[in-house]
């Protein structure tokens, strides 16, 4: 699902214009980036946890040429799912056993 298929899907869910639930998808993506930026956890209770996780610097090897380069520190967002949501997923293949 992409992120136009995402704005209909909500849009007739919600009974709103896909403007109004374009708008609230980019604000919802915009408040999320804009917590992790500050470091703060943003929790959705039944859907998941987003958090950043930090990634110290380290050394690879340029493929092509076997030479070894530096690989800078980062930080990355993390993605933790709900047990809600493990199970709505699981749901099927565990009836399937």
């Amino acid at each position: 699902m992409n992120k136009m298929e995402l704005v209909d899907q909500i849009a007739s869910d919600a009974d709103i214009s896909k403007a109004a639930a374009g708008a609230a998808l980019d604000s919802v993506v915009a408040s999320i980036e804009k917590a992790l930026k500050k470091g703060d956890e943003v929790r959705l209770v039944g859907f998941g946890t987003f958090s950043v996780r930090a990634r110290a610097a380290g050394k690879g090897r340029n493929p092509a040429t076997g030479k070894e380069i530096k690989i800078a520190a980062s930080k990355n967002a993390k993605f933790k799912p709900s047990a809600a949501l493990k199970a709505a997923l699981n749901k099927k293949s565990a009836a399937k056993k």
